[in-house]
């Protein structure tokens, strides 16, 4: 474990980073006794500077829910995240990759809740009560804290998960009227499609992960309130992006498609 006055250092390093544009070195690298839960506290106090900033929380996301993610971070665990309104860019508004370090993408459901929502106890048939719609999403995945070989979940825990940036189709869909099990989805990049998969890779059901993060929020007294949005996880491996790349992430059921491009 680290103290304090250590984690402390580590958010200054983090928040550093949007000045400088070099990312971190691995944390485990640099901090050998470094544990999950260190880093959960250095993502907690990072928000929390953020929202003294002046943002506000417009949801959470789940990462690694899908063993291709998994395998890319060197994780046998999900990771989570608390995102703040200025990671929303408008569909079709080019992204500058200015504002982003290593960006990749990732297709994902995202749940917009209707009802409040907190665990424990959440099931998947509670989610399916407090959900309004879902839509489909790209979440551009970054790193503050560069990747590298030996990166695990410590390192993306404490860099919010890794999450960068996230846009959102305007497609919205109820659970009754699709199986969200076999939503089929595939990255289209100039035109090539890149990556394809099915959403029951995201735990078996993203119903599932959305229940499994409101029980792990709940220990921490986080109620998912009407109106924010949850990113249940990529069904594919995330592929890096350039400047120039237009990006199309296709859904089937009657999804649609969501767009983004890099300048």
């Amino acid at each position: 474990m680290l103290d304090d006055a250590t984690r402390s250092a580590i958010v200054d390093d983090l928040i550093e980073v949007y000045s400088t544009r070099r990312p971190l070195p691995l944390l485990t690298r640099t901090y050998p006794g470094i544990e999950v839960e260190d880093a959960y506290r250095i993502q907690e106090a990072f928000v929390a500077r953020r929202l003294a900033e002046g943002r506000r929380i417009r949801g959470y996301k789940v990462g690694l829910t899908s063993k291709a993610m998994q395998a890319m971070a060197g994780s046998a665990e999900p990771d989570f995240s608390a995102m703040t309104d200025d990671m929303f860019f408008p569909e079709d508004t080019p992204v500058p990759m200015a504002a982003l370090f290593d960006p990749m993408i990732e297709i994902e459901i995202a749940f917009v809740m209707g009802q409040a929502l907190r665990g424990p106890g959440v099931l998947p048939v509670d989610v399916l009560r407090a959900t309004e719609f879902v839509l489909p999403a790209i979440e551009i995945v970054d790193f503050r804290v560069a990747r590298g070989p030996g990166m695990d979940l410590i390192d993306t825990v404490a860099d919010l998960a890794a999450c960068g940036a996230v846009v959102l189709g305007a497609n919205p869909r109820r659970l009754d009227q699709i199986d969200i099990r076999t939503v089929r989805g595939s990255i289209v990049r100039r035109g090539e499609v890149e990556q394809e998969g099915v959403a029951s890779a995201v735990l078996g059901n993203p119903v599932t992960s959305v229940a499994w993060l409101a029980n792990k929020l709940g220990e921490f007294g986080v109620t998912f309130e009407p109106g924010q949005v949850i990113l249940t996880g990529s069904f594919v491996r995330a592929i890096p992006v350039r400047a120039g790349d237009d990006i199309v992430c296709r859904f089937d059921q009657g999804l649609g498609e969501v767009r983004t491009a890099f300048v």
